[in-house]
């Protein structure tokens, strides 16, 4: 059998075995049609030349890959050492391999020269990565680079020739920069049209970076309710987060007007942000809806308003609103106040919060005050809320002080009991104790 005969057949057969499995049924048939297959003898000489020539292909092909894989890394670790000439070279010879690594490359080869200053040489890497390969996956990250790099140039960028809502929001960013008298109208029109939630709540938030008093007016209307309750919301949060004279008393108006309970707690929180701790402590003492009082003593924690919380726990008549003041007492870690409650409260319910409080904080005196109250107080519930509260501090060795003391059987067996649950060597030598 000569060579001219084989050939033919052999890298037909070659091309076979190379395609995916799916694919090879078919191609099979094909090539039991082949001309000269009627010719040859034996099959498996073929097969076998066939299979010589796809795998020194194929090995050819596995180089090619590995050396795409080490100019990948060598790019991407020049970047990562801001050695972009470096890296433009690696991308460079990565392109030349014609790989299926080619976008990619033509994207970092971009992102370097625009980190060179290389402006127009980058924007002409991008326009061949969209030219050759329209539908790659960095196509998006490409459209993003050549809005930065073209408002970098000072061009301007016009946000409706941008279908990606993303690259849209991106285009607007940039224009509230450079021209926010343009920027703003089209931002306004975008809020009160048919855009998607998502893309309303992006405008939105490109809009509460601009201090300007017309984009400031716009984030008011949608703060007052002339938009979807969602942005609603999200527009009393941004004006929190600016934090002015002028957003504050905003807040503090749409307060006063809105009926939505919704609306109300969003303010209290945009006022903590704010650090408006007057406006919070105001409707603390005034609001006549008890949950929204409960809102405003739970802002108060979290700004560490002691005073106010003390003040406001005196006047509280609602009980419910008292037991978050003693959690927002915790939140602040106002110990001091807190024991001075766990000896005086007269109601046991806010007594016994306020011990299980203490337990939780790990501050000077807490234990000597629990430990003072479960010898002075005769209420079985008080002495099982301080045993409770000294477990929590995994306190062991104040327990067993009191285990030792403790007369009543029933009493010392809660104690016992806490003790048989706690990994310290002051419980197991007591525990041992009893056993002998």
């Amino acid at each position: 059998m000569t060579m001219t005969r084989v050939a033919p057949c052999t890298l037909f057969l070659a091309a076979v075995l190379a395609a995916p499995a799916a694919a090879q049924t078919d191609s099979f048939k094909e090539f039991k049609e082949f001309k000269d297959f009627k010719e040859f003898k034996d099959f498996k000489e073929v097969a076998g030349a066939s299979k010589a020539l796809t795998k020194e292909w194929r090995a050819d092909v596995d180089r090619a890959d590995d050396r795409a894989d080490d100019l990948w890394d060598e790019g991407r670790e020049a970047i990562d050492d801001g050695k972009y000439d470096r890296a433009v070279d690696r991308f460079n010879r990565l392109i030349d391999l014609k790989t299926n690594r080619t976008d990619g490359a033509l994207y970092w080869k971009a992102y370097s020269q625009s980190k060179l200053g290389q402006r127009a040489d980058a924007l002409a890497t991008l326009a061949d990565l969209s030219r050759r390969f329209a539908d790659s996956r960095w196509i998006k990250d490409a459209k993003a680079l050549e809005i930065e790099l073209r408002q970098a140039s000072g061009q301007t960028v016009s946000p409706s020739s941008q279908a990606d809502d993303d690259l849209k929001m991106m285009a607007l960013r940039g224009l509230l920069q450079s021209d926010p008298e343009q920027a703003l109208p089209i931002l306004e029109k975008m809020l009160q049209g048919t855009a998607s939630p998502k893309v309303k709540e992006q405008a939105l938030f490109v809009l509460s970076q601009s201090r300007s008093p017309r984009g400031r007016d716009i984030l008011a209307s949608i703060a007052r309710g002339n938009a979807n309750p969602d942005l609603q919301l999200k527009a009393i949060r941004y004006l929190g987060i600016m934090n002015t004279n002028e957003t504050r008393q905003l807040l503090a108006d749409v307060y006063k007007s809105s009926p939505d309970p919704a609306v109300k707690r969003a303010i209290l929180r945009s006022f903590m942000v704010s650090n408006d701790r007057d406006r919070l402590f105001s409707v603390a003492k005034t609001e006549t809806d008890a949950s929204l009082r409960g809102e405003a003593v739970r802002q108060l924690g979290v700004m560490h308003g002691s005073n106010e919380l003390a003040q406001l726990y005196q006047s509280e008549s609602s009980v419910d609103v008292k037991k978050q003041i003693l959690q927002a007492m915790f939140v602040s870690n106002e110990a001091d106040k807190l024991i001075e409650l766990a000896k005086s409260e007269k109601d046991p319910e806010l007594r016994k919060m306020a011990i299980r409080n203490l337990g939780l904080m790990h501050r000077a005196g807490t234990t000597e005050a629990l430990t003072q109250i479960y010898g002075s107080d005769a209420s079985a519930e008080v002495k099982k809320a301080v045993v409770n509260a000294l477990f929590l501090q995994n306190n062991a060795a104040a327990l067993v002080s009191l285990a030792r003391a403790e007369k009543n059987p029933e009493m010392k067996k809660d104690i016992v009991s806490k003790l048989s649950l706690m990994k310290s060597k002051e419980a197991m030598d007591y525990l041992m104790e009893l056993l002998k």
